[in-house]
């Protein structure tokens, strides 16, 4: 009855979005482009409407992952549906009906369904600005993470408001008036450290991320920002340090493996261990159903076209093989 209900469901979303792409030779062309698109979209909704206060990465990772299921099925009908055209002529000629089979398979394990879904993914990743914004949620609220002072609190928000129009320079001014009224209020100087970054200004964001961490050690997001602020200042040992301090509390965090592994690929010109980091963190956003998997992705195919220009491609191999991944 679930495979029936998708069928149907599919054959509506195909009819809705094609029925007006009318060819010259008065047939209907399934479109599968503008299909992802179209799905793509309903599950960048579904992402916008998840609420992110108090969430840790991994319960927001499971959410985004049960909008893009949703999907999936109907995607791997329309996929089947990619090479049939539908002659309008033949409803007013007398032909012998053909069967069509198509087959769905539910099974998260499955290729038909991984296929289906990584697809989905990687063009959501591209192209759906919230899920960015969702995925980049890194703390859970912590006993001195927000301040229970109003007055603290008023002026947290009117940076939050400024930081959303990339007001940058007044949302610092309100988030250190903020701290100024209430010192234990670890969000406020996570924000500030992130405006200071954006506006360049690296050592002040450290220095922010560390008066966080002060206050709360094991806050996700000051301790794995710290990192990326030592990229830019181009400091790539104390980034490695930093990212290993995040995964001394949080040894499954596939971020700290995607770091280092950028850092020696990008940075320090190691691909063996930039391969090897990125592989781990590959897995692991498999594991909890992360999106960020296609940014893992896509690096492990950068590391692949050097490996192939220095002609060493058994070496990238057999990485793969330790981490039992397949090229494919």
């Amino acid at each position: 009855m679930k495979t029936n209900r998708f069928i149907i469901l599919g054959l509506l979303i195909v009819q809705s979005i094609f029925g007006q792409e009318k060819e010259k030779k008065n047939t209907f062309k399934f479109n599968k482009e503008n299909f992802l698109k179209e799905l793509s979209q309903n599950a960048c909704k579904c992402i916008d409407s998840i609420d992110t206060f108090n969430k840790i990465k991994d319960s927001l990772a499971s959410e985004i992952n049960n909008c893009i299921d949703k999907q999936v099925s109907v995607y791997q009908f329309g996929i089947q549906m990619a090479d049939i055209e539908i002659d309008l002529d033949k409803k007013k000629k007398k032909e012998e009906k053909k069967d069509i089979n198509i087959l769905i398979n539910p099974d998260p394990n499955s290729k038909e369904y991984k296929e289906a879904y990584y697809e989905l993914e990687r063009d959501i990743v591209d192209n759906c600005t919230s899920i960015k914004s969702k995925i980049s949620i890194n703390d859970k609220v912590n006993h001195n993470s927000l301040s229970s002072n109003n007055l603290a609190l008023e002026y947290y928000n009117k940076g939050l408001d400024a930081t959303k129009t990339e007001d940058y320079k007044s949302a610092i001014n309100y988030y250190k008036k903020a701290v100024a009224v209430d010192s234990d209020f670890a969000f406020a100087y996570d924000n500030m450290g992130i405006c200071y970054r954006k506006l360049n200004n690296y050592d002040e964001a450290i220095n922010a991320y560390e008066k966080s961490l002060k206050i709360d050690p094991y806050g996700l997001m000051p301790l794995q920002n710290i990192g990326v602020a030592y990229i830019y200042k181009k400091e790539y040992k104390k980034a490695i340090k930093a990212y290993e301090k995040l995964g001394d509390i949080q040894p499954d965090n596939p971020e700290v493996f995607y770091g280092i592994g950028v850092i020696y690929f990008q940075n320090l010109n190691n691909l063996e261990k930039g391969l090897d980091n990125m592989c781990k963190a590959y897995l692991l956003y498999i594991q909890k159903k992360s999106p960020y998997r296609s940014d893992a992705e896509k690096i492990i195919q950068m590391i692949y076209t050097e490996y192939k220009k220095k002609n060493n491609l058994s070496e990238f191999n057999k990485i793969l093989e330790e981490h039992n991944i397949s090229q494919n």
